[in-house]
Parts: structure tokens; C-alpha cells; sequence
């Protein structure tokens, strides 16, 4: 377990804050929207007060974690609708598979983090928030099987991701990669190995976030 100075309680006046934000930027027909931006508050805030002490992320504030930690993780939704078990490869400080699980409710989630820190963080900030679509481990994703869909949010080049989860393609599970602009030049780095395997790559989803943020592409793999 954390100690003591991690596992404090929210501030509430923060959670407010992000509150705030989240109802500002997410989109107004997202699934559970109420539920989300309540959890997902609850979540930032947790994060502040662990930060003091574990340095989990840069991004605090309370409008840019909105829309770079929480709206950037639930806006390919549809993507993993159907879904019955997915995995988040390298969750962090828990995304995109926290703000996910929020939205899709009835969708089991596994977050795999290697650095054991962050891993007790996110047992603890679950324990707070009560999910019950949601365990914590802290295998490495490449050792997980039955698993659906796998997912992460910056964890490695394609090529990289190909050769971790070869056995997991070829069991029939979907990769979907958060990824930035240049994805196209990572799918292309990634030829070599996609062939070797006889994997898909395509590009399913590109969206801008707010205030000029950033572009996002959702690069989906398959077998």
C-alpha cells in the first residue's frame, strides 16, 4: 500500500475545479456523462495530492488535465464498444483506461504498469473511486492473456507494440494506439514488422483537442 502522504483523501475545492472543466469541454452526448465527469474529477484531484510526492505528471492544471488526460482518453469510445475485457498497456497515472471504464461501464478493464509506484497510486486512487470494471496489476501488459482490445497512450513505436503483442494479435485481440500527428511515419517505420507478422495497420480515428492542444490518431492493429 501507499503511504500515508499518498493515499490522503481529495481536496474537494480542487475536485470542484476540475469538475468544472470537465463539464465544460467533454462532449455532451458521452455515454454516463455525469458519472465521468464526477469520477474523473475525483481521479485529478487524487492525482494532485499524490504528485506531491511521486511526480506522476506535468499536466495539473485543471483545464489542461480535462482535456489532455480525461478528454483525449474518452473521445474514441465507439472504438471500443462490444469490447468484454481491455487492456491498458502502460496506464501511468491511469489513462486512458480510468476515464474509459466511466464511460463504458459494463467493460472489464485491466491496467498493467510495470513501475511500481504508479501502480500503487492507481490501487489506491481505484479504491477511492470504487470501480468495479477496473483491477490494477502490476504484470507487464505482454504477459496478460484473454484479452479483447489492448490500448495505450504513448507506450512505444508500432513497431515496438508489434513484436510485444505478437501473441495477442494472432489470438485475435485489436490494438488501438493513441498516437500524434505523425503516425502515418510510425505506420510506415512499422511496414517491415506488420509484414512479418500479416498485421493491419490503419488509421480510425484523428481528432483536434481543444485550445490547440494537440492532434490526436487512433492507429488500430490487427491480425
Amino acid at each position: 500500500m501507499l503511504p500515508p502522504s499518498v493515499q490522503a483523501a481529495f481536496d474537494p475545492t480542487i475536485a470542484m475545479q476540475f469538475e468544472d472543466e470537465l463539464n465544460r469541454v467533454l462532449p455532451p452526448d458521452l455515454p454516463h456523462r455525469e458519472n465521468v465527469v464526477d469520477g474523473a474529477s475525483k481521479h485529478l484531484a487524487l492525482i494532485v495530492e499524490a504528485n506531491k510526492v511521486l511526480n506522476l505528471t506535468r499536466i495539473v492544471t485543471p483545464r489542461e488535465a480535462a482535456i489532455k488526460h480525461v478528454l483525449d482518453s474518452v473521445m474514441p469510445w465507439r472504438l471500443f464498444l462490444g469490447a468484454r475485457q481491455v487492456l491498458d498497456a502502460g496506464t501511468g497515472a491511469g489513462f486512458p483506461g480510468i476515464p474509459l471504464a466511466l464511460v463504458l461501464p459494463e467493460t472489464q478493464f485491466t491496467l498493467a504498469e510495470s513501475i511500481q509506484k504508479k501502480a500503487r497510486f492507481v490501487e489506491s486512487a481505484l479504491a477511492e473511486l470504487k470501480l468495479p470494471n477496473v483491477e490494477i496489476t502490476p504484470a507487464r501488459a505482454e504477459e496478460l492473456n484473454g484479452i479483447d482490445v489492448i490500448t495505450a497512450r504513448a507506450l512505444a513505436p508500432i513497431p515496438r507494440v508489434l513484436s510485444l503483442f505478437r501473441p495477442a494479435l494472432k489470438a485475435g485481440a485489436r490494438i488501438l494506439l493513441y498516437k500524434g500527428p505523425d503516425a502515418e511515419q510510425d505506420i510506415a517505420d512499422a511496414l517491415t514488422e506488420a509484414r512479418k507478422l500479416r498485421a493491419r495497420m490503419e488509421v480510425v480515428m484523428r481528432y483536434d483537442l481543444p485550445d490547440s492542444m494537440g492532434t490526436r490518431t487512433i492507429v488500430q492493429l490487427t491480425a
